[in-house]
């Protein structure tokens, strides 16, 4: 079996495995949570993001990974990271909480689905071994960043919309 077919068995079973742990597991919970502590338990997760810097580490990963790849998943994660840990951080300040909320959604979001695009673009599976001892992390870490990205989007999506229909129950009282 070439490399790059195992590396995409990897990718596919590894969002299988966290869509089946955070559904029977983590999912029920950060539904039943107050909201505020839901996006602080997503945003903890993601604060662990400086960890995509390593893409940068020569020794690490090869140095036949394409440059343009590990600059920009580095660079990217590092920046939710800390988006992340701003949102922490200022969680007894809710206007900056949110804004931190959101954009550390927007801009991990955003660097997933352009990470999987320079991905496809410089064929990284057929050169997942270069991706050494951070071949874990497409693995193992960003199937959870990806789907706790979509839970917060919904989650906010939910909590608008809820806050929308207490606006129009007022109003029709």
């Amino acid at each position: 079996m070439s490399p790059g077919i195992i590396f995409q068995i990897h990718l596919v079973l590894g969002y299988v495995a966290w869509s089946l742990c955070l559904g029977a597991y983590i999912w029920p919970r950060l539904k039943a949570m107050d909201h505020t502590e839901a996006h602080r338990a997503i945003a903890t997760l993601h604060s662990f993001r400086f960890f995509g810097l390593v893409f940068m580490l020569p020794g690490v990963v090869g140095a036949n990974l394409p440059a343009h790849f590990a600059h920009f998943a580095a660079t990217y994660d590092f920046a939710t990271g800390v988006l992340a840990m701003l949102a922490l951080i200022t969680v007894r300040i809710r206007p900056l909480f949110w804004l931190f909320v959101i954009a550390f959604n927007l801009v991990g979001l955003a660097d997933l689905v352009l990470d999987y695009t320079h991905a496809v673009q410089v064929d990284l599976p057929a050169h997942a071994g270069e991706l050494g001892a951070a071949y874990a992390i497409p693995i193992l870490f960003v199937p959870t960043l990806m789907i706790t990205h979509l839970i917060a989007f919904y989650l906010l999506a939910r909590r608008q919309f809820g806050a929308r229909q207490e606006l129009a129950d007022a109003a029709a009282s």
